[in-house]
């Protein structure tokens, strides 16, 4: 496959550590907010606010996430960093894909359940176990997503570990069958 010239791949890495700066930021103001709602002293304001959450979730974590996932793949597949020539860039593939994943299961579900009940109990919802339980969740579990977005940011400038010894492990082994 032909790999990108230096252009394309610019604005295909633009796209990219925008994706995920944008996929961070969301990630921080769900939390930040998750913290802050815990003073509400109205049931309107807290649905609405818990509405906010989902909305941003749905609408640019879920997005931004996919994007950053599908311009990584791009990025791996036509430049010469390749899936597995470096270990950085398998750490980074690994990590976003976790990331979803754990959203996916655990955090959009946990964000939703609290709309719901927010939405039936308003102020009550403070008294339900369940939004209680789900409310820590989804401000230990975006702490946690947001700490490893900002260990994948760092990969991605630092590009530690350097790359994979693959072609010179293969070219000592045919020469030791040779011998």
């Amino acid at each position: 496959m032909k790999k990108l010239s230096v252009k394309p791949k610019n604005w295909l890495v633009s796209l990219h550590v925008a994706s995920g700066g944008l996929w961070l930021g969301a990630a921080c103001s769900i939390v930040a907010t998750a913290i802050v709602k815990g003073a509400t002293l109205n049931g309107d304001e807290l649905y609405g606010i818990n509405s906010v959450l989902k909305f941003i979730d749905d609408w640019v974590i879920i997005p931004t996430a996919m994007l950053s996932l599908l311009t990584g793949g791009l990025l791996c597949w036509l430049t010469i960093w390749g899936f597995t020539k470096h270990y950085w860039v398998i750490v980074k593939w690994v990590a976003t894909v976790m990331l979803i994943t754990t959203g996916t299961i655990w955090l959009g579900p946990w964000l939703n359940a609290m709309t719901a009940i927010s939405d039936a109990e308003r102020l009550q919802a403070f008294q339900n176990p369940l939004y209680v339980i789900d409310q820590q969740r989804v401000i230990i579990g975006g702490l946690i997503q947001t700490s490893c977005l900002l260990a994948i940011i760092a990969i991605s400038v630092l590009k530690p570990w350097g790359r994979r010894l693959i072609k010179q492990t293969q070219d000592v082994e045919k020469k030791g069958a040779e011998s």
